[in-house]
């Protein structure tokens, strides 16, 4: 009798470690989480933008030389649009100014359907200054190496819990445009005339590819042969 309660007692804990490995290892897979999923780069945005005086005879020589460089970081940061906000009932002169600042920006390459038009009320205030900008993007990566993980604890064939984390903080350091991140940039609309050449020689049945260039060819010298 007593032998029989040990087998059965002994059955029951074996059945019940069993349950528990099956358990641990459910759990462990419920949690999908890869080594290269440890850490994530966060975007944020923010305006990049500029206030200019009203000036009756335009824009003057400093404010000049700030849209040119406003217009870099624009170019730099591959955004969509410029806008120009200008204060609601500024009368004759934050028109004229407003005029000239988008005069300004054409000048220098931006092109006219990239300039958005808008207001702000400034109340009462006199001389209110018009605001040019645009959304800027800045990528934050994780900080590394405040906790380490004991690198001879292997038995679960587990990564260290700083794996990954230096590669992410790089990415967000060397990242043109941080708004890469969030979406893919709209695909340019395909070139027509092209696709049709294309075409046509591919129902001839001549060969589509560009005639070879002449200077693509070379040849190694005679001095470095053996």
């Amino acid at each position: 009798m007593i032998r029989n309660l040990i087998v059965v007692s002994l059955a029951a804990l074996a059945c019940a470690c069993a349950s528990l490995d099956d358990s641990k290892r459910v759990a462990k897979h419920d949690a999908p989480i890869t080594p290269t999923e440890q850490f994530a780069i966060t975007v944020s945005s923010a305006p990049d933008q500029i206030l200019l005086a009203p000036h009756a005879s335009g824009v003057s020589n400093t404010q000049a030389d700030a849209l040119a460089a406003l217009v870099n970081r624009w170019r730099d940061a591959g955004a969509e649009t410029i806008t120009i906000m200008a204060p609601a009932g500024g009368q004759g002169q934050a028109y004229h100014s407003t005029a000239a600042i988008e005069a300004a920006l054409e000048e220098l390459g931006v092109s006219p359907d990239r300039i958005r038009l808008g207001g702000y009320d400034a109340g009462q205030r006199i001389g209110a200054p018009i605001a040019v900008g645009f959304k800027s993007y800045k990528a934050q990566g994780p900080e590394c190496g405040h906790s380490w993980k004991d690198f001879t604890a292997s038995r679960d064939n587990d990564v260290n819990n700083n794996f990954g984390c230096a590669t992410t903080a790089n990415i967000a350091a060397m990242i043109a445009n941080p708004a890469d991140l969030l979406a893919p940039r709209q695909t340019d609309p395909a070139d027509a005339s092209r696709r049709e050449t294309i075409l046509g020689k591919y129902r001839q049945g001549v060969a589509t590819s560009s005639a070879k260039d002449p200077q693509a060819s070379g040849a190694v010298s005679d001095a470095v042969q053996q």
